[in-house]
């Protein structure tokens, strides 16, 4: 994990010996979080064991074919793949959107993630964002006077709470209604935009050339601390968050109730389990930590509300989770690929003017390799568990069939 992190800092410095490397200012920043993407990755090798290399080799084969398709639409394919595996690596700041988008991901497949373990599918996280992101704002530009240490809690609890209550709604109509959860939650998406946008264009400076509030002052964002880039002190949340969420879902009364459900929700039921209770929490607990990520966009990647929080991010979030098999220690590990393949198409775009659809592209294999997967595992489990008819006794002319005494 020590040679893996200090080998991406040495790729991403470009320095021309150690000394060099070891003398840059911002060697330490860079050296630091390159730790903590090994890390994840040491977390997912352990996490799914052997099942690792199947998915690596699913990547890999998503890969090969969009590569054959780059032999059919680009003149260079060679240098446009090399773009597109090696681009975030080749500058500090690509670097840094990489991982600053990686983030984002993580907090959103978190999300997406929790409501899969219960059985649901759920796509009220882009809604909830937007709102999480609006709630932390205005905390930010109506609250003064307060020490860092006291303002970002506020505002990110201002973010959960939102999004948390927002969440509320869908859940109540799944549990007590049966509404299809999947309908009402892009429904309320379009209604939280809205919100969204009506709030900002009448908060917004009279001046303002673009739909955007002024930045937020120095005691309301997350310090950034790598010259060159916009990571900050929000990895801590980042860390907490996914910590926390395992936790909650492995670890406590309440999160075997969403692994029950998502089990069996008849068996859960007749258990003695409140399946309404649960469904409707579990929805409101997947926004708090969809929240966490509007606050995170608002306060540490913008700094400021702008018009285009999201951009679908939320949709992303789904192929994180679906990449990750909902285990939530290994979210970070699949935000962090997914991450480098839209990291890598914009520097694709710029030096070999390819489209970014071509990423799409290797994404929609992705998720057709990772589906047809979790498909065949089904059909395996689902072929054990039923009884072979021909090991059945048969019974002959002359013979009486067994009595069963109930």
């Amino acid at each position: 994990m020590l040679t893996l992190a200090f080998g991406l800092t040495a790729l991403i410095s470009h320095a021309p010996d150690l000394s060099a490397l070891l003398a840059q200012p911002t060697f330490g920043g860079i050296f630091a979080v390159n730790l903590l993407v090994s890390g994840s990755l040491l977390l997912f090798v352990i996490e799914n064991g052997w099942a690792t290399l199947r998915i690596f080799l699913t990547v890999v084969l998503a890969l090969a074919i969009g590569f054959v398709i780059m032999l059919l639409i680009s003149k260079d394919p060679l240098n446009a793949y090399r773009a597109l595996l090696t681009g975030p690596l080749t500058r500090v700041n690509r670097w840094g959107n990489w991982i600053e988008d990686a983030l984002s991901l993580t907090f959103v497949g978190l999300a997406i993630a929790i409501v899969f373990r219960a059985g649901l599918f759920s796509l009220g996280a882009e809604g909830q964002i937007y709102l999480g992101a609006l709630a932390a704002a205005l905390i930010a530009l109506n609250v003064h006077g307060l020490p860092v240490a006291l303002m970002l809690p506020l505002s990110i609890a201002a973010a959960c709470t939102v999004a948390f209550l927002w969440g509320l709604i869908p859940g109540a109509l799944r549990a007590y209604l049966n509404a299809n959860e999947l309908v009402s939650t892009l429904m309320l998406n379009e209604v939280a935009v809205r919100i969204y946008s009506l709030i900002l264009n009448a908060i917004k400076p009279p001046n303002a050339g673009f739909t955007e509030t002024v930045i937020f002052a120095a005691n309301a964002v997350f310090p950034r601390f790598i010259t060159g880039t916009r990571l900050s002190t929000a990895l801590g949340f980042g860390i907490a968050a996914v910590l926390i969420t395992w936790l909650i879902v492995q670890r406590t009364p309440f999160g075997y109730t969403i692994r029950m459900i998502g089990a069996n929700p008849n068996f859960a039921r007749y258990g003695g389990i409140n399946t309404r209770q649960t469904i409707m929490l579990t929805m409101a607990v997947s926004g708090i930590v969809a929240g966490l990520a509007g606050a995170y966009l608002a306060l540490s990647v913008n700094q400021r509300l702008i018009l285009g929080l999201s951009s679908g991010l939320a949709f992303e979030g789904i192929v994180v989770a679906l990449l990750a098999r909902n285990n939530i220690l290994a979210v970070p590990a699949m935000a962090l690929l997914y991450a480098y393949l839209r990291a890598g198409a914009q520097v694709m775009q710029l030096e070999a003017n390819v489209s970014l659809e071509i990423v799409r592209v290797i994404q929609a294999i992705l998720i057709l390799l990772v589906t047809a997967d979790a498909i065949v595992n089904f059909l395996q489990i689902r072929r054990k568990r039923s009884p072979d008819v021909s090991d059945a006794p048969t019974v002959t002319d002359g013979e009486q069939a067994p009595s069963v005494t109930l």
